[in-house]
């Protein structure tokens, strides 16, 4: 029993020792909700920066309209390096956006997440998802099919040093309530510097609402990976699937 148990610390041991001792951030992302109507659409996305170990929460509310944010947004917080803990730093974003989410009634209107893909989950597409538009057991309605393609763009003088090309990305439907389909539903006309020199894209979820005035809203939610002295940290877009 000795000897196995000290095999197995032994591989243990080595299994994580082969773990990068520092990696790319990768924020979580939570969405707040919707107004009633589905113009409006907020979400939170959080987590400790590295290598600095800064907790951070950034809150988004999007008019869905006219793809601006709402005034006061977003709200941008970040701990004095590592002194300021996760839980606080989205205590004190919660705090700064509640009459917002108050007039809005984003609690009211959560949505479905309908479909979600993490960086860490093995063997699936980065570049795309199908989804129903409702989560129902037994299931209901046909699938829809979102594509992401990435688009090269020559990088900016900021971003010369960290990538020589820079990333846009262009969302296609290629599945409409199970037809095939090829439709594209946004595409980025220049690169914003706001995304800071980004180099890749994946699709990470699918989030749906249906509305008080009978529409059905589907947001994606695009994660922006841009180079960090780790690897790659990933932040968050929400863009409105027009179809």
């Amino acid at each position: 029993m000795k000897h196995w148990l000290t095999r197995t610390l032994a591989a243990g041991l080595l299994a994580f020792s082969a773990l990068p001792a520092f990696a790319g951030d990768i924020a979580a992302v939570h969405p707040l909700g919707f107004s009633a109507d589905g113009s409006v659409f907020a979400f939170e996305e959080y987590g400790i920066q590295t290598p600095s170990n800064t907790a951070y929460s950034n809150i988004y509310a999007i008019n869905l309209n006219n793809n601006t944010f709402l005034p006061d947004t977003p709200v941008r917080l970040r701990g004095e390096d590592g002194k300021g803990g996760l839980a606080a730093i989205r205590q004190q974003s919660a705090d700064k956006v509640a009459q917002m989410v108050s007039q809005y009634d984003f609690k009211d209107h959560p949505g479905e997440m309908v479909a979600f893909n993490p960086v860490s989950e093995a063997g699936v597409d980065p570049h795309s998802l199908s989804y129903r538009l409702r989560a129902t057991m037994p299931l209901t309605g046909q699938p829809y099919t979102l594509t992401l393609e990435e688009l090269d763009e020559g990088a900016p003088a900021a971003c010369k040093d960290e990538a020589p090309v820079i990333k846009g990305f262009r969302l296609r439907m290629t599945q409409i309530a199970g037809a095939k389909q090829d439709k594209v539903v946004y595409e980025d006309g220049h690169v914003p510097a706001s995304r800071r020199c980004p180099t890749g894209y994946r699709l990470g979820g699918v989030v749906t609402y249906q509305a008080s005035n009978g529409n059905l809203v589907q947001i994606a939610l695009v994660l922006v990976l841009t180079p960090s002295s780790d690897g790659s940290d990933g932040r968050w877009l929400a863009i409105p699937i027009k179809l």
